[in-house]
């Protein structure tokens, strides 16, 4: 097995909206266009530059996901074990990309919500097991699929497509305070 990556990711984010009153230039702005993603074992942060999105938490202690969103004072959480959405194929196909100089495979997953594809390299490994009840947004088919974090996904919504590329991947050593909620954040269950 792999040494599980550590470190950040840097992602630019685009968003093609589906929605005949959203731009995709307000996806872009709501949703960000760049997102620092930090992984350490179980746990994982992502800091989107979005005017809605601000950041996500999952640190792997008590099977939520954190989110914060521009319009609210509180953190919602979501119950990580709870998937709405279902995965109804999973393919790979080798060598399908090369992505900052690593030679990536692809998973498609076929799903209630749409396709999603994830480009992976070994290189990046990360251990689907510490993720086992991490099942919202598919996240573990995702791993156990690929044994990774992926490069590269295009995640297909309802309301748009996305496509998210890596431009700098950079190991290094996080602290367990990477992955805390923020001081005197209020947090609050999500109503969906």
């Amino acid at each position: 097995m792999a040494q599980n990556f550590e470190g950040r990711v840097l992602y630019a984010n685009t968003y093609k909206s589906k929605l005949p009153n959203v731009t995709d230039q307000q996806w872009n702005d709501m949703m960000g266009t760049t997102q620092e993603y930090f992984v350490k074992g179980g746990s994982y942060k992502s800091v989107a530059n979005g005017k809605l999105m601000q950041w996500q938490l999952f640190p792997g202690t008590d099977n939520k996901l954190y989110t914060k969103m521009g319009n609210a004072e509180a953190a919602i959480w979501n119950d990580a074990t709870v998937n709405p959405d279902e995965v109804l194929k999973a393919e790979v196909k080798k060598n399908a990309a090369t992505i900052l100089g690593y030679q990536c495979d692809e998973l498609t997953l076929t799903c209630k919500s749409g396709v999603q594809k994830y480009y992976f390299s070994s290189k990046l490994a990360l251990d689907p097991k510490l993720y086992e009840n991490h099942k919202l947004g598919n996240w573990y088919d995702m791993l156990k699929n690929t044994k990774a974090l992926p490069l590269k996904f295009v995640v297909d919504t309802p309301q748009f497509s996305m496509e998210s590329t890596a431009t700098e991947v950079k190991p290094m050593k996080l602290t367990a305070a990477t992955f805390e909620l923020p001081a005197g954040v209020q947090t609050v269950k999500s109503p969906y």
